[in-house]
């Protein structure tokens, strides 16, 4: 896979120069790898990588200068990934960037050793990732994305911009922790918001379309999208599936509901890359990922499209107007 030149992304004349030709004689150029679920060249690639690649040039790390960047695309079936990983590590990286569960297990199938950051982890402990979150332990550390008990808050949000809705699609990944953990929690709810849950899978885009598709033969449905890698590949179908059969939907990130999706509840996605740069800085710098604290998301973000809702012939209480975070006219 070719390398990208991320500095790129950043409009940087340094794009051009040769590899290391600004580097100061004798300084030592490190090498960070990334290995993510989500195309660089996607728009939410582009908005994560930019601002990991922002809070590295802040901390004085530059690609091209005094750091090289290797990017890996983590999916496929299971054997490719996990050759993906290899490829990763094989390239003698002083730290990686994992994003999310898809990218962090195969590589820790590869290495015990290599310095690991993580981000798009639900539940890091649970999942055996880390020891704990304030000692993490081992060779990881990271950002997690959200706690599973916020999956909740999709179907108290779906029933207020949607009352009518008494049964919702739950788009998941079955094969992951974090999806099968997040459908749980909705379960938890769902009977006192009268509710019925049905789970629909992301394999690939023949499921989504032949299970959004025996859905919606009943009225009243509704759509959610769990977050993970799989959703944010098939956002293009999910949303015009939704559009298509009328379906009040809330999805796990902004760029959903900036492409036509009805609302959005999560943290902001580009966050957690600026964090992380802070802790490869100082990992680069000596530190070791067991002595770095996992954190937690310090802001969720609510995004409404009015043209959507209106398109669906919703009327948004002012109530939840009032507490987005953003609304798109």
């Amino acid at each position: 896979m070719i390398r990208r030149e991320f500095i790129t992304l950043l409009g940087g004349v340094a794009a051009a120069w040769p590899f290391a030709a600004g580097a100061q004689q004798g300084e030592r150029v490190r090498r960070i790898g990334i290995f993510s679920p989500v195309a660089a060249d996607s728009p939410e690639g582009r908005g994560r990588l930019t601002a990991f690649l922002q809070g590295l040039q802040e901390l004085g790390w530059t690609d091209g200068r005094n750091v090289r960047i290797d990017y890996r695309l983590a999916e496929g079936d299971a054997e490719r990934v996990r050759r993906h990983a290899a490829d990763v590590i094989a390239l003698a990286p002083d730290v990686v960037l994992a994003n999310g569960t898809t990218a962090l297990g195969p590589l820790l199938e590869v290495t015990r050793t290599v310095p690991i950051v993580f981000v798009q982890i639900t539940d890091p402990v649970s999942t055996g990732y880390v020891e704990s979150l304030a000692r993490p332990g081992g060779n990881v550390t990271g950002f997690s994305l959200f706690e599973y008990g916020m999956s909740g808050k999709w179907l108290e949000l779906l029933r207020q911009i949607a009352p009518r809705v008494t049964r919702a699609a739950v788009l998941r990944d079955s094969t992951q922790p974090t999806g099968i953990a997040q459908l749980a929690a909705m379960h938890s709810v769902a009977p006192a918001l009268g509710i019925e849950l049905v789970p629909i899978g992301l394999r690939d885009p023949e499921e989504i379309e032949r299970g959004v598709t025996a859905f919606v033969r009943r009225a009243n449905g509704g759509l959610i999208v769990t977050s993970g890698g799989q959703g944010i590949r098939q956002g293009d179908l999910i949303v015009a599936l939704a559009t298509r059969h009328r379906l009040p939907a809330i999805y796990p990130y902004r760029f959903f509901a900036t492409s036509g999706g009805l609302m959005s509840y999560g943290t902001d996605s580009a966050d957690p890359y600026r964090r992380a740069a802070g802790y490869v800085d100082r990992i680069l710098k000596g530190e070791k990922p067991s002595d770095l604290p996992v954190q937690m998301p310090t802001k969720y973000e609510l995004v409404i499209n009015l043209k959507t809702a209106r398109a669906l012939g919703l009327e948004v209480p002012p109530t939840l107007l009032a507490t987005a975070d953003e609304v798109l006219e």
